[in-house]
């Protein structure tokens, strides 16, 4: 099994998604002790955002590509590749301003690829991502699981629905800003998620 954790946090491994990630992870091996685990932490190596120079390299043909844009698009090559070569993948995801953290929103930018991960078809776009598993670790201050607040969660499941991966798994450490009692409550349900996600 090869599984690749990204963690989204800007709090590097301080990031209470990271920790839930990171708790995730371990519960996998623990299952799967030959496991080999990638941890992509994009607080310290973080994906390089889109802008017009990116957007003209990726949209060169790569014979014709300067130096500059060719290693630009190495750069998203490498992060589609870990994800090409994982089985199970692993996000943490903070929720900021009620949307996702612009380190993670880089990185699903970078391996969101026309004619790579995905294209389009005379019947609509397939993804080309399939036969994946997803497990998302959320962690936010407040609690908004099932309320018309949660933005991440539609926005997650259809982008990797987008990309070809429908067996995603979300967990939610919520209410973490809210006091004592409610962060042993949110770490509770959390794990309580976790359990029923590798049930």
């Amino acid at each position: 099994m090869n599984i690749l954790q990204i963690n989204g946090s800007a709090r590097s491994q301080a990031g209470n998604s990271t920790r839930l990630a990171n708790e995730l992870v371990a519960r996998l091996v623990a299952g799967e002790p030959a496991a080999r685990v990638v941890v992509r932490d994009l607080a310290r190596d973080p994906a390089p955002a889109i802008n017009e120079a990116a957007l003209g390299a990726l949209f060169t043909p790569a014979e014709q590509r300067s130096p500059e844009q060719a290693a630009r698009v190495a750069l998203s090559d490498a992060l589609v590749a870990e994800v090409q070569a994982a089985d199970v993948l692993v996000l943490g995801v903070p929720m900021y301003n009620f949307g996702i953290s612009t380190q993670l929103k880089n990185w699903i930018d970078a391996i969101a690829r026309a004619g790579v991960t995905f294209r389009y078809t005379e019947n609509g776009p397939e993804g080309l991502l399939k036969g994946k598993k997803v497990y998302v670790t959320f962690a936010r201050g407040g609690r908004y699981r099932g309320t018309a607040a949660d933005t991440q969660t539609p926005y997650l499941k259809t982008l990797l629905g987008f990309l070809g991966i429908t067996d995603v798994h979300f967990i939610y450490a919520e209410g973490l800003n809210m006091g004592e009692e409610a962060t042993k409550q949110g770490f509770a349900e959390a794990e309580a998620d976790i359990a029923a996600a590798l049930a």
